[in-house]
């Protein structure tokens, strides 16, 4: 992926990555990550001092912007939650390059409206394959800070990156 797409961002992946220290990769990747503000009050005001609140705070290339379409906000927050809604309608007003989004909930509202979808895992693969990170490494410290990911999912994604071999 080339460093001059936008990205819109959940914020479960931005908590994600800076639970394991790799919130840097989003810099890597992407020239501009965008917010909502339920996903900056979530993550910076609500967060306080958990993880992800200062990092993202602090981040230059996050920039939190407004949705338009409240209507469509409410409507997908019966599905999703604040968020991730907001999230999936500022990817669409945006057309955002890529959302990332974690809930499966979400990221099939996001698919069924033709937005292009990664998550924390995506991120970290795309990574793994430019030789950034360890694979299983990553996925085991995201285990280990409460990231969930059942032991079948895992699996699969070892075996589809070809990472089964790596300690």
């Amino acid at each position: 992926m080339s460093a001059s797409l936008t990205v819109v961002s959940n914020s479960t992946p931005l908590i994600a990555l800076s639970r394991i220290g790799r919130l840097d990769l989003l810099k890597q990747y992407f020239s501009e990550i965008v917010i909502p503000q339920a996903v900056y009050q979530e993550v910076v005001v609500s967060g306080g001092d958990r993880c992800g609140a200062k990092e993202v705070k602090k981040l230059e290339r996050i920039k939190v912007k407004e949705i338009k379409n409240n209507l469509a906000v409410e409507t997908f927050g019966t599905i999703v939650d604040r968020g991730e809604a907001e999230a999936i309608v500022l990817a669409a007003e945006m057309k955002a390059s890529l959302l990332m989004i974690d809930d499966a909930d979400g990221r099939g509202v996001a698919l069924g409206m033709g937005l292009k979808v990664t998550g924390t895992v995506g991120i970290l693969l795309m990574a793994a394959k430019d030789g950034k990170v360890e694979l299983k490494r990553s996925l085991d410290q995201l285990l280990a800070a409460g990231f969930r990911l059942s032991e079948k999912e895992y699996q699969r994604i070892i075996e589809l990156s070809g990472s089964n071999h790596e300690s």
